[in-house]
C-alpha cells in the first residue's frame, strides 16, 4: 500500500522542506489539492528538492483549463521529478465550474473521457512525433510545431487519474486512466458491492489488469498521536459526513446501508440552515462506517478492515510515525 501526505502549499518557501521531511519519513508520496492554492506550483518545488518521493495532484480542476495547459504542465512536472508525477483531475461541480471559474457546463463524464483522451494524444504528439489531431465533441486539438514542442522526457508519460463517485465517472476511471481518487464518503459496504463491481466491468471492457490500476482514497482515516487528537479528528469527521449526507448526489452511499431517511433529513436541515444540528444527527456508528479510527499505535489494524484488499493508496498526517508509514507500506 502506498502511504501519501501533504505539503503546505500555502507556503511555498517551506514547500522543498516539508517534501524531504516526507521523504525521510518514508512516505510513498504527496499530494495538493486545488483549494485556495494552485495544485502544481509546490509540486514543483517538490520535484527539485527530492529524489524518490511520488508527487501527485488530488485533485487539479479538469475544465477550468484546457488539456494543452493540463499537458504541458504535467510534462514539466514529470520531466522536473524524472516520472514521478501522477496528473490527477477532477470534474468539480456545475456552481463552481460556471460562477468560479466562468467556464462552459456540460455533462462532466463525457466530458472528462475526452479530455483524458485529449491529453494523451498531446502527449503521444511530444513523446512520439504522431501528428495532432484529436476531435471531439468537446475538445480539438490538431495544431503544434516544433517551436512549441516541449523537450523530451527521459521517462515514460505521467500516469493520469480522475476523481470519481458516480457510476458514469467511474467507468470512465476504469476505460481511459490509470486509476481512480475515490471521495472520502465511502463505507466500506458501497465499495465492496457498488464500487469495485462498477470499476472491475470497465477494467474487463478495455481488457485492462485490476494490478495496473491503482485505486485510492474511499474512506476516512481518523487518526493521531492520543486519545485527545482521534476525538478532535472523529469530530471533524462526523460533521463532514452530514455536509456530505445533505447532498443527494451522495446518498447511494447512504441507500446502501439502509439511511435514506438520514439523507432527507440532514437535506431538510441544510436548506434551513441548521448545520451544527446536521452534525448532531449523525451516531458514532455511522462515523465508523465511513472511517478507519484509532490512535497511532493501533490504526494499523484498522486500516486492514477498513481498506486492505480494495485500495491502494492512503492518505495520513505528515506527523505519522516513521516506523507506522514503513510497516502500511508493506501490507497489500
Amino acid at each position: 500500500m502506498k502511504i501519501i501526505t501533504g505539503v503546505p502549499a500555502h507556503d511555498l518557501g517551506n514547500v522543498g522542506a516539508a517534501a524531504k521531511a516526507a521523504q525521510d519519513n518514508g512516505f510513498s508520496g504527496i499530494s495538493t489539492q486545488e483549494n485556495r492554492q494552485d495544485p502544481f506550483l509546490p509540486l514543483a518545488v517538490a520535484a527539485t528538492q527530492t529524489d524518490n518521493l511520488e508527487i501527485r495532484t488530488n485533485i487539479a480542476i479538469a475544465f477550468a483549463r484546457s488539456p494543452m495547459v493540463a499537458a504541458n504542465l504535467s510534462w514539466d512536472l514529470q520531466r522536473a521529478s524524472n516520472g514521478r508525477f501522477t496528473l490527477g483531475i477532477g470534474s468539480q461541480v456545475k456552481g463552481h465550474n460556471l460562477r468560479r471559474f466562468s467556464v462552459p457546463w456540460s455533462a462532466p463524464a463525457p466530458r472528462m473521457r475526452e479530455y483524458v483522451q485529449s491529453v494523451r494524444a498531446i502527449w503521444d504528439c511530444w513523446a512520439n512525433g504522431s501528428k495532432l489531431d484529436y476531435q471531439g465533441e468537446h475538445y480539438q486539438f490538431s495544431l503544434m510545431t516544433p517551436n512549441f514542442t516541449p523537450y523530451p522526457l527521459t521517462c515514460d508519460v505521467p500516469k493520469i487519474q480522475i476523481a470519481a463517485v458516480g457510476p458514469a465517472m467511474m467507468k470512465v476511471a476504469a476505460e481511459e486512466c490509470d486509476g481512480v481518487m475515490l471521495h472520502a464518503f465511502c463505507t466500506r459496504k458501497y465499495l465492496d458491492e457498488v464500487i469495485m463491481p462498477r470499476l472491475e466491468k470497465g477494467l474487463e471492457n478495455k481488457l485492462k489488469s485490476r494490478h495496473d490500476f491503482e485505486i485510492s482514497g474511499g474512506g476516512f482515516v481518523v487518526t493521531g498521536i492520543d486519545d485527545e487528537a482521534v476525538n478532535k479528528m472523529f469530530e471533524w469527521v462526523r460533521m463532514r459526513v452530514g455536509f456530505y449526507g445533505s447532498t443527494p448526489s451522495y446518498w447511494p452511499v447512504f441507500e446502501s446501508h439502509g439511511w435514506e431517511d438520514l439523507g432527507r433529513k440532514l437535506n431538510d436541515m441544510s436548506k434551513k440552515g441548521q448545520w451544527a444540528e446536521m452534525t448532531q444527527e449523525i451516531s458514532d456508528d455511522v462515523v465508523h462506517a465511513f472511517s478507519a479510527v484509532g490512535r497511532f499505535d493501533e490504526i494499523s489494524n484498522a486500516i486492514d478492515e477498513r481498506f486492505a484488499g480494495a485500495v491502494d493508496v492512503l492518505a495520513l498526517p505528515e506527523t505519522t510515525p516513521k516506523d507506522l508509514v514503513l510497516e502500511l507500506r508493506g501490507k497489500n
